[in-house]
């Protein structure tokens, strides 16, 4: 395996070409389907931007496993040796509809341990990225741990689904919070979380969904893992909270008395 120093130099790389060929996109006519309903949408750019991540790994690394948003099928899916996961456009309703507020994500794991992160905020040129053996950085700059703040001090990011109709009793959860936020995009919302900006995010997420953002997260000390407190599956598709140590203890307790 390449070191993970020259990794970072190249895949920063990868990922701010992409970048460039999103922004192009908003200049032209997009080819937009939908997948498993009317709001969940697919456009060729998000299918362009993953083929080329796809075909830069392979280049590099022929045996790895890739679990890419687009390209994934079902089968007998393992994390031994170099697993990465591929989300080209995190938020492709807010790309669409918005031109903001979505990112471009990638995570490399290693015999299902999380060694690397990246989740780029495109419009805002803001690229996180790390791992536990450096830290975590934003752009070049190292940013610190976010203060572990208890629910009720802070705001918190929930999934509209999950809120709407009240899944594991999340409505006292918002209402015990300093406020609710939603984007659409789970990167933008996990960086809201690492930067201290909120206390927590939950949400209906699949693996490509978090796989960056809880390297990124637990090596900053946040918690990840399921509403229920037990570990995260990273090959299946499940219910996902980050947040401080101090907001999940919180949250868990009104989550009980589901």
């Amino acid at each position: 395996m390449e070191s993970l120093e020259y990794l970072d130099i190249v895949v920063r790389g990868w990922m701010h070409d992409a970048r460039n060929k999103i922004l192009a996109a908003f200049n032209k006519d997009l080819d937009v389907w939908t997948k498993s309903g009317r709001n969940d949408l697919v456009t060729n750019i998000d299918k362009e931007i993953e083929k080329i991540y796809s075909k830069n790994i392979r280049l590099l690394f022929p045996e790895a496993n890739i679990i890419g948003e687009e390209s994934f099928t079902q089968g007998d899916l393992n994390m031994n040796g170099m697993t990465w996961f591929i989300d080209p456009i995190d938020g492709t309703m807010n790309f669409v509809k918005q031109h903001c507020h979505f990112a471009s994500m990638l995570a490399i794991y290693e015999n299902g341990k999380g060694v690397r992160g990246y989740i780029y905020d495109v419009v805002g040129d803001k690229l996180y990225w790390g791992g536990p053996d450096v830290g975590v950085f934003c752009n070049n700059e190292k940013m610190k741990d976010p203060s572990n703040t208890v629910l009720r001090d802070g705001l918190i990011g929930i999934g509209a689904p999950y809120l709407i109709h009240n899944f594991c009793n999340l409505q006292a959860v918002a209402l015990a919070s300093s406020g609710t936020r939603m984007y659409g995009s789970a990167g933008i919302q996990i960086i809201h979380v690492i930067e201290g900006k909120c206390v927590g995010y939950v949400s209906y997420l699949r693996p490509w969904d978090f796989a960056a953002g809880r390297v990124l997260a637990e090596t900053l000390g946040l918690s990840m893992k399921k509403i229920d407190g037990t570990p995260l599956n990273m090959l299946v598709s499940s219910d996902v909270l980050v947040a401080t140590k101090n907001a999940q203890k919180d949250i868990a307790k009104l989550t009980k008395k589901s």
